[in-house]
């Protein structure tokens, strides 16, 4: 995607991920895998800036999604810094476009999509009712289930404003 910046969820070291991280990585290039060697570790939750590459997007964030374990271990509240994280930098860098996926909704780790989608709607929008940067963020889902749970979320936050 033409944006500024994509959001690439990956392991503490960001080397390894699943199939978003693996389909950014072959898209950008060898050059991607170099530097993130370079910016070293990122914490769970945290968000690390790299440039794009051969990306349309001229920067990547990464970040470090918890491991669900069965939810009372502060995974949620860690997935949801994940996101703020990454909206913060977007913002402090001064992008306008991002595109986000779900994170840690995926192959790996797997977190539940019930819990996963409210918490990324619902930090996406409480992080942007007070903050003017990003303008526009494109939610990005590459099943149907993911895309029909956010979806879901969404229009039940509307149906509540």
């Amino acid at each position: 995607m033409k944006v500024d910046a994509i959001v690439c969820s990956a392991d503490e070291n960001l080397t390894e991920g699943g199939p978003v991280h693996r389909a950014v990585h072959a898209a950008a290039g060898p050059e991607l895998a170099q530097e993130v060697r370079l910016i070293g570790r990122c914490p769970v939750g945290g968000a690390k800036l790299s440039r794009g590459h051969k990306l349309a997007a001229r920067y990547v964030i990464h970040t470090v999604v918890p491991t669900w374990m069965d939810g009372g271990h502060g995974e949620g509240d860690a997935l949801a810094s994940c996101y703020r994280n990454v909206l913060a930098l977007a913002s402090a860098k001064g992008f306008r476009t991002i595109a986000l996926p779900s994170l840690g909704s995926g192959s790996q780790p797997q977190i539940p999509l019930a819990k996963a989608a409210p918490i990324a709607i619902h930090t996406i929008l409480d992080y942007l009712n007070s903050h003017p940067m990003p303008e526009h963020i494109s939610l990005v889902c590459i099943e149907s289930a993911t895309y029909k749970a956010h979806l879901d979320v969404l229009r039940a936050q509307e149906d509540e404003v």
